[in-house]
This record gives C-alpha cells, sequence and structure tokens, in this order.
C-alpha cells in the first residue's frame, strides 16, 4: 500500500508542478519591469546559496554533497504557513526580540524541508537582532512526513535522537547540534553519536548570502524545484545506501510505541549528566579527561541540576497512509 501511494503521491507531485511552473512562467512572462521588492536592502526574507555534505563512516562508507539553497524569513513580517508563528516561537524559548526561520520554502505545490531552524534573538536597539539566545529545530523526515521540533542551545548542544528519520538508522544515537547565527554566512552541522559505532554521521550545512527580497515572484524563482531536487537526493542516496548491503530498519513504532517517551526520558538524562559535569568544571576539579569534560559541558540549557527540567520536544503524527 505504502508503494502504491509514494507512486501515486509521485505522479500527482509532477503534474501539479508542471502546471504551476507554466503559471510561473506566465507570471515572470507579464510582470512588471519594475520590481519593487525584488532588491530591497531590508527585505523580509534572506536568500543563501551552499552545499550540504552528509558523510557516515559506519557500517559502510558514504558520503555526497549537493548544492541548496535556503531562505532566512523575517517570520514577524513574512508569517510562512505550516511553520511556528513569530510569537509562538517566541513564547516557547521566552524571548522579546525578533525570530528568523531558516528553511527551504515550498515550490510549486510542493515542500520538503528535512531541516529548518528558528533562531530567536533578545531585544536589542532598533534594527539590531540583539543576542541569539535559542534555536528550535524542526526536523520532517522522509517519506513518512513526520515532524519534530525541538530547542537547543545554538552555540553547541546534544540532544537524544527523538525522530526516525533514515531507515539506515536506529532510534539509539544522540544528536550533537550547532547553529552559528547567520550573517553573511551561515553554518550549522549535526554529528551522531553512538553507544555502538561512535560519532560515525556527520552533516553539515555551509552558504553564503546573495540576496534580500520581500517580493513573493522573486522567492518562486529563486527556489524553483528546489525542493524536487532535495528529495531526489534523499531517495537516490537511499538506493546508494541499500546497493551498499546497509541494513534497512523498519520505523520504531512498529517495534516499540513508547520511543518517543523513551527519547525524553534519555534526553532528561543526558541533561543531567551534562549539568553534573558543568559543576564539576565550576569548581575547578581537574582529572586527566579534563578536556573531554570541557567538551560535553558545552551542551548545556544554563541551568543548574535543581532546576533541570525536560526539554521542549513536540511531535506531528505521520499522515495517512504512514499513520
Amino acid at each position: 500500500m505504502e508503494a502504491l501511494y509514494l507512486l501515486a503521491s509521485l505522479a500527482a507531485t509532477l503534474v501539479t508542478s508542471a502546471f504551476q511552473s507554466l503559471l510561473l512562467f506566465l507570471r515572470l512572462l507579464f510582470q512588471h519591469r519594475h520590481d519593487s521588492g525584488g532588491g530591497c536592502a531590508d527585505g523580509a526574507a534572506r536568500l543563501y546559496e551552499g552545499r550540504v555534505r552528509h558523510s557516515r563512516r559506519r557500517p559502510a562508507a558514504h558520503a555526497f554533497e549537493y548544492p541548496v539553497r535556503y531562505a532566512l524569513v523575517d517570520l514577524d513580517r513574512l508569517p510562512l504557513p505550516d511553520h511556528l508563528s513569530a510569537d509562538d516561537a517566541r513564547r516557547i524559548v521566552s524571548t522579546s526580540g525578533p525570530v528568523r526561520l531558516l528553511t527551504i520554502p515550498k515550490s510549486v505545490g510542493y515542500a520538503q524541508n528535512p531541516l529548518s531552524i528558528y533562531y530567536c534573538y533578545d531585544s536589542a536597539g532598533q534594527g539590531q537582532d540583539g543576542e541569539l539566545r535559542m534555536c528550535i529545530a524542526e526536523v520532517t523526515n522522509t517519506p513518512w512526513g513526520e515532524r519534530v521540533m525541538f530547542t537547543f542551545q545554538p552555540d553547541s548542544d546534544l540532544v537524544a535522537k527523538p525522530l526516525h528519520v533514515s531507515p539506515f538508522m536506529d532510534m539509539l544515537g544522540n544528536w550533537s547540534i550547532r547553529a552559528d547565527a547567520p550573517g553573511d554566512s551561515l553554518y550549522v552541522v549535526i554529528s551522531v553519536q553512538h553507544p555502538t559505532l561512535g560519532n560515525y554521521f556527520t552533516a553539515a550545512l555551509h552558504a553564503k548570502l546573495v540576496g534580500q527580497t520581500s517580493n513573493s515572484l522573486r522567492l518562486a524563482t529563486f527556489f524553483w524545484l528546489m525542493p524536487h531536487k532535495v528529495a531526489a537526493w534523499i531517495y537516490w542516496e537511499a538506493l546508494r545506501l541499500w546497493l551498499k548491503n546497509v541494513k534497512f530498519l523498519d520505523h520504531p513504532r512498529y517495534l516499540n510505541l513508547n520511543y518517543r517517551d523513551e527519547a525524553l526520558k534519555r534526553d532528561l538524562e543526558l541533561r543531567s549528566s551534562c549539568s553534573f559535569l558543568r559543576e564539576q568544571k565550576a569548581n575547578n576539579q581537574r582529572s586527566s579527561s579534563t578536556d573531554e569534560k570541557s567538551e560535553i559541558s558545552d551542551h548545556l540549557d544554563n541551568k543548574g541540576n535543581e532546576n533541570l527540567t525536560r526539554r521542549w520536544c513536540v511531535w506531528r503524527d505521520a499522515q495517512w497512509p504512514w499513520s
């Protein structure tokens, strides 16, 4: 059933995208010569071009990269459907400044966004973002369309894996994640720390700022077929992994209905352990493994043990027929 649905969905997407691409071409043909928002310096969306790199070291070596385009959207000026609003994000992370969403916008009727990030700033002077205080990750898996959103510290954080992202990875790893404040360039990196495979997988995004806009037509042309290309790369690399005899794993819901609760429990234990190590560092307790402790204690939420709470983390279930 799932395979038939996937084929039917692919056919429907091709037809819909072809029709909407024709409409986009007609809009371009009849647009006015004066593009009032296409090149404005204070556009609601900053446009980035870069590359995504994946590197797997075990159980089979596999690496690839592909070009990608992203938008960094000021959600106060340009709210996006199917995403958090700026007010929602501020309420979740308790900030008062701008909220900017790094994402690949929907293109000609199709959306494909493995990772989006909300950058939440403290308030500052007029025209200034202030300090980047907290991030919210929005991870969507393919082809199921499930989504998880969780908070993380932008400079460095360690998160117990909460979502079955790839059928070639189990749920035992932790995600080490870092997202620098975007400017003329941006950098995001996630590595998987596994209890038996070690640090065996890394995904990184490097991108450069290439423009700004508030014009919907420029956004539509800049991201034309970008989600489709990302989906094609995902399925192509999955096929290559399968041909390398990497084990295909069923979705954890078939094996353990409580896998989400267990992920939250592991994450709380992880945060407790990191908090303990931070206290050791603050008390200047040294040992032969000081460097290792320093690295781990960077993954913190700036709270002591007595204030440690569960990380904010919510899921969106898959739609039929994946549910």
